[in-house]
């Protein structure tokens, strides 16, 4: 728990809208995850294995009379300084902390990004959070949702070309 506790937090949180589903959610999520664990067949990461359970616990919940939603506010402000590599790639080399200004600048970006995010249909804005904020790869996406790697590949193409219309749109 003290490892993906806040994964699955955030995933449940994610999904439902809601500090307190979230809170309810994990706690079921650890709980099947404990009772359930003789049946971990090892053939994903455990990270994603209890983000499938939180998913279906999720949905199971979600299909009761007592799901109700609500706003998400929840913001991913992340900022690295990149350098060149021999490659002549990108890639981070160390946090760094910018300006107050600069940070608060961020964070509104990051919040009108993630309201786009938000207002996607289901199958896309799920799709965004898994790749973006938990890292999970094509397969281990499609393996969680029981849809191939190729459509997962197609609707995260989807999904960011949805977010990159809307953002143009806003920004004109």
């Amino acid at each position: 728990m003290d490892e993906y506790g806040n994964d699955v937090w955030n995933y449940a949180y994610f999904l439902t809208k809601s500090t307190e589903q979230a809170d309810e959610l994990s706690q079921e999520v650890f709980i099947r995850a404990y009772s359930g664990i003789a049946h971990f067949r090892g053939e994903c990461s455990l990270k994603t294995w209890l983000l499938t359970i939180t998913r279906n616990t999720t949905f199971t919940y979600r299909k009761s009379r007592f799901f109700r939603s609500s706003l998400w506010g929840e913001t991913l402000p992340i900022h690295t300084e990149q350098v060149n590599t021999s490659q002549g790639e990108m890639k981070p080399e160390k946090w760094v902390h910018p300006s107050a200004e600069a940070e608060a600048i961020s964070r509104e970006y990051v919040h009108e990004i993630w309201d786009i995010i938000m207002a996607l249909p289901d199958k896309f804005r799920e799709l965004l959070l898994l790749h973006l904020k938990y890292e999970l790869t094509t397969g281990e996406i499609a393996e969680m949702l029981g849809i191939s790697a190729g459509t997962v590949k197609s609707r995260l193409s989807r999904a960011k070309a949805k977010v990159r219309k809307q953002w143009k749109e806003r920004s004109e």
